[in-house]
């Protein structure tokens, strides 16, 4: 008997941590758990995950349970509540599916909950009745969770809105350009962030104060896609954000089993793919001005081919060597650091939850240069409040 239990308690535990692995990197892509870092542990399966992190705290919270509780009729008590519960829930699911994706009658779904809920409930009751023995621990567990989640994707969403209602324009980012105080210094610099359209207001804060910009500039977003692996010539995706000044937007795109950890290798197939845009862009540029210029101009239909030809490489090796240029003068990683705290017209809730609930979070979770193993050496860290 002690074998088989030491078995069965071996499978019901691998059971519960990949579980738990699971949900939790499925929370983490609905921005509702701070993060942590996410080992995929096969190439054809996404939901097979390991989480080092997650993994110490189960190891540490069943050693803690287990002197706590003492005796295994107290754990019985907590892991029967949590049965119940789950499968109660899990009850209350299938009759939301009924109604609003499988259309079923209302008196199908009656029956349904007369025959399988009432049973549930009963048990449910009399399992609650070690609540005071054992049962509250599971209850309590879920609560904490409930809450640490709650906190982080409430506080997550507000930053994630405020930073799309005050994305720096195109007119706005041309001002900023044509400030004459502003100095274009050596380099390339990749500015990461979060939005996949529009400049982050982190940017208009950093020149601000700084008065000071790199010669060419890449907004960087980096996004995991729900494949294993994603090829190094579809990684990048590009488009100009200001042609004459030399900015772009660069989206890269990786797998589930994609090493993150390139760190010279990245910034060279940036700067490969970067060069490689440019060369296609001003050509489907040069031939959409001349196609615009044909149709206004009917007199002018012999054009001198070798002329449009050799301006365009020019226009084309200019650039490349603009590029190629600020690389080897120096590549600057640039990621906003922004501190979060509610207005002061907030409620005392808000603002424990902003101010103490979210600041303790991201104080002990894994930072983006982390996330992102972006090179100390060369990394620069740009700080702003947001209020909330």
């Amino acid at each position: 008997m002690f074998v088989v239990a030491v078995l069965a308690a071996i499978i019901a535990s691998q059971a519960m941590i990949s579980g738990t692995f699971s949900i939790i990197h499925q929370s983490l892509a609905l921005g509702c758990f701070p993060r942590v870092k996410v080992v995929h542990t096969s190439s054809t399966y996404e939901g097979q995950v390991y989480i080092p992190e997650l993994n110490f705290l189960l190891m540490f919270g069943c050693i803690i349970v287990t002197f706590g509780f003492g005796t295994s009729s107290n754990i019985g008590n907590a892991y029967g509540i949590a049965v119940v519960f789950a499968e109660t829930i899990t009850s209350l699911f299938m009759v939301l599916v009924m109604l609003l994706i499988w259309k079923k009658h209302i008196i199908v779904v009656l029956l349904y909950v007369c025959c399988i809920m009432l049973v549930e409930l009963v048990y449910l009751s009399s399992a609650l009745s070690k609540f005071t023995h054992g049962g509250y621990f599971p209850i309590a567990f879920a609560l904490v969770l409930m809450t640490i989640m709650f906190i982080w994707n409430y506080t997550y969403r507000k930053t994630y809105y405020y930073e799309l209602e005050n994305k720096v324009s195109t007119n706005k980012l041309r001002e900023i350009l044509d400030q004459s105080d502003l100095c274009r210094v050596p380099g390339l610099a990749i500015f990461y962030s979060e939005l996949v359209h529009g400049i982050p207001p982190i940017f208009d804060y950093y020149v601000g104060n700084v008065n000071a910009l790199h010669s060419v500039v890449v907004f960087t977003s980096i996004k995991s896609l729900h494949v294993s692996k994603v090829p190094p010539e579809e990684r990048f995706l590009f488009r100009r954000v200001d042609p004459k000044m030399f900015m772009f937007r660069c989206v890269v795109r990786y797998g589930y089993t994609d090493k993150h950890d390139e760190k010279k290798g990245f910034e060279k197939l940036l700067v490969e793919r970067l060069l490689e845009f440019i060369r296609k862009d001003t050509k489907a540029n040069k031939k959409t001005n001349t196609m615009e210029h044909y149709l206004e101009s009917k007199e002018d239909e012999i054009h001198n081919d070798e002329d449009n030809e050799e301006e365009e490489k020019t226009g084309i090796k200019t650039d490349v060597e603009m590029v190629e240029t600020a690389t080897k003068i120096g590549v600057v990683h640039m990621m906003g650091e922004s501190e979060v705290i509610a207005k002061k017209e907030s409620n005392i809730v808000k603002r424990v939850v902003i101010n103490y609930g979210y600041g303790f979070l991201k104080r002990n979770v894994r930072r983006n240069d982390e996330v992102f193993d972006v090179p100390r050496a060369r990394l620069l860290k740009v700080g702003m409040t947001y209020e909330l």
